[in-house]
């Protein structure tokens, strides 16, 4: 009879503790607003607060997390929460097929654009990309369908209901909020409009000084914002001016951010803003974009030639080392046959010694010795004749 009584004040505290202590989410339940939150991390934050800390000769309230989960079917019971179902919101068959067709159409108008662009380039730089390109829709149709657009990061939506078991459980179960209690700073702030109101109607009671001050507060006040709207007002007044008498190529801005969503100091600076549009402007941005267009299709003519070279070493690096079996035995015939061919040089060089020689020859190299040594008897004897003249 008592748990499904008036709860206590301990239970009161506790409750009001996990209800601004405790993270919640707030959705749309039965078509009323409702705030949730998951029994795990109520588990959680129970366990970090003062009931699980022992005091003197006291014992702790919450040990464990089963003594957290009895005390949370407590309160259930005593309907400060109570447990509801999540159930996914499922798209029509008409929103699925339109989106399919959606899909379908983005791909097809990418796939003529990707078709223009490849159009303007060389031969050489379409199949590279092309193979990038294959690559790329390889990693992709392993995450995505074929024939719909890329997945954004959406959340699912889903729907709370009554759930029909009505318990208190440690894990990813939804409790949707029944206890509302106010929160301080609410309450304080409300009491402070309340005194702000009271203290106005009775404006005509308050002592002379005091009414006064508060005169030239509320004048100042109004001089300051009026000021501010004549500021805005001629701003856009000399922003006409110039932009006419400049035909539309100076656009001059006179606190550009006052009346911008910025805070109070960031309203007035910077203190002027100046923008040239004219036909020099146009050229140098289409100088900028066509110079930008041009670094990238250096990148890219680049990071292609690197690929070939690359693509060349590892075919040289496979013809080497296809080539490397039939080259050993090559390679040594090769070389018996140089040197077979240093042998014969090196015979040649030293004389015919192994030459066959006739009679005929013979007889010609011992003629040819007999006149030679003839000639030198010859030389002598007429050297010392010429030494005695």
């Amino acid at each position: 009879l008592q748990e499904v009584g008036e709860p206590f004040k301990e239970e009161k505290a506790v409750a009001k503790y996990l209800r601004f202590n405790c993270p919640t989410k707030s959705t749309n339940m039965m078509g009323h607003r409702v705030d949730y939150f998951i029994a795990s991390k109520a588990v959680d934050c129970l366990l970090d607060s003062k009931w699980a800390k022992a005091k003197k000769g006291e014992e702790a309230l919450f040990t464990t997390r089963e003594s957290v989960v009895d005390y949370c079917n407590r309160l259930l019971k005593k309907q400060f929460f109570h447990r509801a179902l999540k159930v996914m919101k499922m798209k029509p068959d008409k929103d699925i097929k339109k989106e399919k067709e959606k899909g379908k159409a983005e791909s097809g108008k990418e796939e003529e654009k990707k078709s223009k662009k490849e159009s303007g380039k060389d031969e050489k730089t379409k199949k590279d990309k092309e193979k990038k390109k294959d690559g790329e829709k390889e990693e992709s149709k392993k995450d995505e369908t074929p024939g719909t657009p890329k997945k954004k990061e959406t959340k699912r939506k889903f729907k709370l209901e009554p759930h029909e078991d009505q318990v208190f459980l440690d894990g990813n179960e939804v409790y949707v909020w029944i206890y509302d209690p106010v929160h301080f700073k609410t309450f304080a702030m409300g009491l402070v409009l309340v005194i702000a109101v009271i203290a106005a109607t009775l404006f005509p009671l308050w002592p002379a000084e005091m009414r006064v001050g508060v005169y030239y507060l509320s004048v100042g006040a109004g001089c300051f914002v009026a000021s501010i709207l004549l500021l805005a007002v001629a701003r856009c007044i000399l922003f006409l001016i110039i932009w006419l008498i400049t035909g539309g190529r100076h656009h001059f801005w006179f606190l550009p951010n006052l009346t911008a969503d910025v805070g109070f100091i960031d309203s007035f600076r910077p203190l002027y803003t100046h923008e040239y549009k004219g036909p020099k402007a146009d050229l140098k941005k289409e100088e900028k974009s066509e110079s930008k267009k041009q670094q990238k299709y250096d990148s890219e003519e680049k990071s292609d030639s690197e690929k070939k070279e690359e693509e060349d070493g590892k075919t040289e690096a496979t013809r080497n080392s296809g080539t490397d079996g039939s080259g050993g035995e090559r390679h040594s015939d090769t070389d018996s046959d140089r040197r077979e061919d240093d042998r014969s040089q090196h015979s040649s060089g030293n004389g015919n010694d192994f030459e066959m020689i006739t009679k005929e020859e013979l007889e010609q190299q011992t003629d040819e010795g007999d006149c030679e040594e003839e000639e030198e008897e010859e030389d002598t004897e007429s050297r010392p004749s010429h030494e005695k003249s």
